[in-house]
């Protein structure tokens, strides 16, 4: 086992390297890095707020529209009659955005990039909204039907976009349950280190890796997973439904309570963000590209806007237009980004433990010490703090736990491009389980949670890079769906009204 171990080290140190390329190409060739401004922005940067600016421009500034349109798509009274109800899906995507990056994300944002990463942060969240819109649109465009359900989303548009190629939709599906098995690896390791957490506050002591502690809560978690994976789809977001407002409000409803009692700090807390952005403090490496660098790969970490990877939720909805949905999935990344990681990014700056005695032992602690020790410069009362860390301790579990039900699920919707046999769907149900295995193995085994940053940086601009010039290929059929959308008196949309016909568009 322990070979297995230096492998995997081995291995990540390998990816670390191609990782960086891919990030940092071409501000690491001379030729190009000489170039005022330009030189130091990477292609992977200018990719994804470029796309979100042009489809926002494109579109009318669609992010904006999607705050008032989207409360009205909620309570419209609409029996659902096949697959989910909007919010549901909703909910369902939520699972998939929220989750450990939100917290671990964001603090290590900070704490490499300062104050001013999470200005940049709100920057591509804003753009990217639009992105959300595209591709959550081209998800309910190219939706199919299978028995009570819809399926679609990044490998079922690709397909159609692409000469309604079946191999390349197959292609799109391995791709993105490749990027799954990444994450799943990486989510599971947060579940266990979250509940290690708690037993240590508990204890007063610190929890080894190999402990009895970390072998239980990992059965525990294995024997949920089963339950969840083979419960299915309409399973899974049942209980998203409960899980993912019960956390999110919880999340909110603490963090509002520590700024209420350090409301001194909240005008502060607005100063650095925005002047730091431009010009971080020599402490966090005093370069512009070092905040907008980590704002934007942990933004895209967190809210997922083109990367494909949560299409699969906006897909299964049923809607009376494609458009409702976009609108309804665009709001997710607000709620991601402008909400939660927010909420984060409260926390960690307002604690300015990097200005108190502490700050060289702060730099040293990993991304959920540096949060908590943030907690408890916020809250100097050591039971109380106790308290309210023990509770963003299960916060972090459960938004890892919700991420790992979204992969699954969504693995298992791309897997049906692929086949629909029940023999080939378990297989990849079974695969995503031994995946979260190997991530608790990892945690029992010490490997430090730094190792994963880099794999899912790597998956998530790989398939980033896959994913958005699918959504050029489609954005007409977006653009038309939209003015239809606006129309007042609008007929009942058809795929005929956009110029092509769909599987289940064209009744």
């Amino acid at each position: 086992m322990e070979i297995l171990f230096d492998a995997v080290k081995w291995i990540c140190a390998k990816l670390t390297i191609v990782n960086n390329f891919f990030w940092e190409f071409p501000t690491n060739l001379e030729c190009y890095s000489t170039i005022p401004i330009l030189g130091k922005l990477p292609f992977s940067m200018l990719l994804l707020i470029g796309s979100g600016i042009y489809f926002s421009v494109a579109l009318k500034f669609v992010q904006i529209k999607s705050i008032t349109k989207v409360f009205s798509i909620f309570f419209e009274r609409k029996k659902i009659k096949q697959g989910f109800s909007p919010l549901s899906a909703l909910f369902l995507s939520t699972a998939m955005r929220v989750g450990s990056s939100n917290i671990l994300g964001v603090t290590g944002a900070v704490s490499t990039g300062g104050p001013g990463a999470l200005f940049w942060m709100w920057f591509v969240a804003f753009w990217g909204m639009a992105s959300s819109f595209v591709e959550a649109t081209l998800a309910q465009i190219f939706k199919v039907k299978k028995g009570d359900q819809y399926l679609g989303g990044f490998s079922y548009y690709g397909k159609f976009l692409v000469r309604n190629s079946t191999i390349f939709g197959m292609i799109l599906s391995v791709v993105y349950i490749i990027y799954a098995c990444f994450i799943l690896s990486y989510q599971s390791f947060g579940v266990v280190s979250s509940v290690g957490e708690i037993a240590s506050l508990f204890t007063g002591n610190h929890i080894e890796p190999n402990s009895m502690t970390y072998w239980i809560t990992s059965a525990v978690l294995i024997v949920l997973l089963t339950i969840f994976a083979f419960g299915g789809i309409r399973f899974i977001v049942k209980q998203t439904n409960r899980l993912v407002p019960s956390m999110v409000i919880a999340y909110m409803f603490l963090v509002i309570t520590i700024i209420c009692l350090n409301f001194d700090r909240l005008p502060w807390f607005f100063y650095s963000v925005f002047t730091e952005a431009f010009k971080p403090e020599a402490v966090f490496g005093g370069a512009f590209g070092i905040a907008i660098y980590q704002g934007v790969k942990r933004g895209l970490a967190s809210n997922e806007a083109g990367q494909g990877t949560v299409t699969m939720a906006a897909a299964t909805a049923e809607t009376n237009h494609p458009c409702e949905q976009g609108y309804v999935q665009a709001f997710g990344v607000f709620i991601d980004t402008m909400i939660v990681c927010t909420m984060t990014g409260f926390v960690v700056v307002m604690g300015r433990a990097w200005q108190t005695d502490m700050a060289a032992e702060w730099f040293s602690f990993d991304q959920f010490s540096r949060f908590t020790s943030s907690v408890k410069i916020l809250i100097p009362n050591v039971t109380i703090n106790g308290i309210v860390i023990i509770i963003f301790s299960c916060c972090l579990g459960l938004f890892s736990f919700t991420t790992l039900l979204g992969l699954i699920s969504f693995s298992e919707i791309c897997a049906n491009l692929v086949s629909q046999k029940q023999v080939f769907l378990n297989s990849v149900r079974i695969f995503a389980l031994l995946l979260a295995v190997f991530g608790l193995a990892c945690n029992i085994a010490g490997i430090e949670l730094n190792e994963f940053w880099n794999l899912t940086d790597l998956v998530g601009i790989t398939i980033t890079y896959v994913n958005i010039p699918i959504l050029y290929v489609g954005f007409k059929y977006v653009k038309k769906a939209q003015k239809h959308y606006e129309q007042p008196n609008r007929k009942k949309f058809t795929s005929k009204i956009i110029g092509i016909d769909t599987p289940t568009w064209n009744e």
